[in-house]
């Protein structure tokens, strides 16, 4: 990969949510009593205020047309049955037509295309870029490509639905069986819908679901709302494979990416891309990339051993890095691991650091301020600095995260589990107060919460200013601090380019640490070379906290021998970082 001149910061904003500016949103309400969020909501306003936190990419979440309960059979577009839909909403990932964006997105469903165009063009304008869900892996049980161009075939048309597998099926079969939705799929708080939606739902032959449930009769807790799509591996014998010709699922997937880089897109998030073959996204990246080369593609996996062929075979741009550095993060700030345990995160990574995509939260993860992780926000400051500085590849913010949304209650599908809900029409109360009626001033929010947002835009300003953050190497100092260091809550690294090398230092710990010494070990000088051997200056650069305090200080004359012998004299206050530059 090329070197980067700036550091990819991604904004995730699910469309549906982030413009609702209903008050009295209710659990399992309908789109009419709780409202929805538009794609005309994320105004030129609200994209210049998104760009004071120094992103650089918007990752609309939700955009493609999804199963719902919401009827808009009078546009054209098929009623889903309420049996096979999560939620009121519907989840985005259930895909009902990959070549139209949702209805409910639209002020004028008519021209709901028209409007997603308008967005990319304002986001273009801004100066940022755009990203959306590719998901390959599974539609909705009730998949209709009405939207599809001239000429592109539907998915399942040529199907021989009486084989269980065949290469060129578009979908996997049970034949001879009956689809049975499960029994406990809806929530009782959903039944008061219109009686025609309660027919029941009829699928013969019953179709694998989308999370390789080789059953018809899938539980609640599968993915019972989607359907498999077949890429040519013959299950159950995944060793099996049918890839020459490829299978006419490629071909489909390869419009599909077409169809919406040729509406400026730039980049695709991509659904669980480690349940689809890897021979696949070797076959259609470069195609596609051949008519737009500067496309990003970001794979969703979690299976580390499969890491390298993802990004040498499958030539991903970037990888989740959830199974490592989030899963690490998020267990040393409820106290489970040490903070000396995220050293874990890049020593099992085999050098590819710098390809995987770092957060705190996303619309499948917990919200770090919720009462399940760590209630107050300001505890993850730390954790944030890491996610942002440790490595050179792209980081992540979750709409709402700046401000400390913590998904309280029920809102829905979703229950109450500290997730903002991606399945029901309802609100991000915290994330209201910024947008305060579309003035985008953060006008209702309190004093902590602008805190809270200051921080994460120095934060994203100092990875944007200064190169080792973007393009620098890492060098881990916990290995020579061992003995000096309070290994449970702090954490030390450098971050170096030929040009400056930035000190920083993690405080996890409910208590502040005032005498603290971080040396740094004649091998990290070795490497840093351009460091006279006599002296070197070191200027407590910015210090990051809860209350956002920013200050220089002047630069103390330190010897070598002594960062080496003594170490660099450092405090902290509780749940902060400090950065200091050489």
């Amino acid at each position: 990969m090329s070197q980067q001149n700036k550091k990819i910061i991604i904004y995730q904003v699910l469309v549906r949510l982030f413009g609702n500016k209903n008050q009295s949103s209710k659990p399992f309400g309908t789109i009419h009593e709780n409202g929805c969020g538009k794609f005309n909501d994320i105004s030129d306003i609200a994209l210049e205020s998104l760009k004071t936190l120094s992103i650089t990419h918007i990752w609309y979440t939700g955009v493609i047309a999804h199963a719902t309960t919401a009827d808009y059979s009078r546009f054209g577009i098929p009623r889903d049955h309420a049996e096979i839909v999560k939620g009121r909403a519907g989840s985005p990932y259930a895909i009902k037509d990959y070549f139209d964006v949702d209805p409910d997105l639209a002020d004028n469903v008519l021209c709901r295309m028209q409007e997603f165009q308008n967005l990319v063009d304002r986001t273009h304008q801004t100066g940022l870029k755009v990203i959306i869900d590719f998901v390959p892996n599974h539609v909705s049980r009730e998949y209709c490509g009405n939207a599809r161009p001239e000429g592109v075939k539907d998915l399942g048309v040529e199907d021989i639905s009486t084989l269980a597998f065949h290469p060129q099926n578009n979908f996997y079969y049970l034949p001879g069986q009956h689809f049975v939705v499960p029994k406990d799929g809806i929530p009782h708080e959903m039944e008061p819908l219109p009686e025609e939606l309660w027919e029941p739902y009829i699928e013969f032959p019953a179709k694998v679901t989308g999370n390789d449930c080789f059953s018809a009769q899938p539980t609640n807790n599968d993915w019972y709302e989607t359907i498999k799509l077949n890429y040519g591996v013959e299950y159950p014998d995944n060793d099996k494979t049918h890839f020459n010709p490829p299978p006419a699922t490629w071909e489909r997937m390869r419009e599909i990416l077409l169809f919406w880089a040729n509406k400026g897109v730039d980049g695709f998030r991509c659904d669980m891309a480690g349940m689809v073959p890897v021979e696949f996204w070797n076959w259609v990246i470069p195609v596609v990339k051949r008519s737009y080369p500067a496309l990003l593609f970001i794979a969703e996996i979690y299976e580390p051993n499969n890491y390298h062929r993802f990004l040498d075979q499958g030539q991903f741009d970037y990888l989740y890095d959830k199974v490592g550095l989030y899963d690490i993060l998020r267990h040393v700030v409820e106290g489970k691991l040490p903070a000396s345990d995220i050293s874990l995160s890049w020593q099992n990574l085999d050098g590819l650091d710098d390809r995987m995509l770092r957060f705190l939260e996303n619309h499948d993860e917990q919200r770090i301020a919720s009462k399940h992780i760590a209630s107050n926000p300001c505890k993850a400051i730390p954790a944030m600095v890491a996610v942002a500085s440790m490595n050179s590849g792209p980081v992540m913010l979750y709409f709402g995260q700046e401000v400390g949304e913590p998904a309280d209650g029920v809102s829905g599908y979703s229950g109450d589990d500290g997730r903002t809900t991606v399945f029901d029409y309802f609100v991000v109360p915290e994330l209201q107060k910024w947008i305060n009626k579309g003035a985008f001033d953060g006008g209702l929010l309190k004093s902590w919460q602008h805190n809270l947002r200051n921080f994460y835009i120095r934060l994203f300003n100092l990875c944007q200013e200064h190169d080792p953050f973007y393009r620098g190497d890492f060098y881990d100092l916990m290995w020579v601090n061992r003995e000096s260091l309070d290994e449970k809550h702090l954490y030390a690294y450098l971050r170096y380019t030929e040009n400056e090398c930035l000190l920083v230092v993690l405080n996890f710990g409910d208590k502040p640490q005032k005498s603290a010494r971080v040396h740094i070990p004649q091998h990290a000088f070795d490497l840093l070379q351009q460091f006279p051997e006599a002296s070197l200056n070191i200027n407590r650069m910015t210090m990051l906290d809860a209350n956002e305090i920013l200050w220089k200080l002047d630069e103390i004359s330190f010897t070598v021998a002594q960062a080496i012998d003594e170490g660099v004299p450092v405090s902290l206050k509780p749940h902060s970082a400090v950065i200091f530059s050489f």
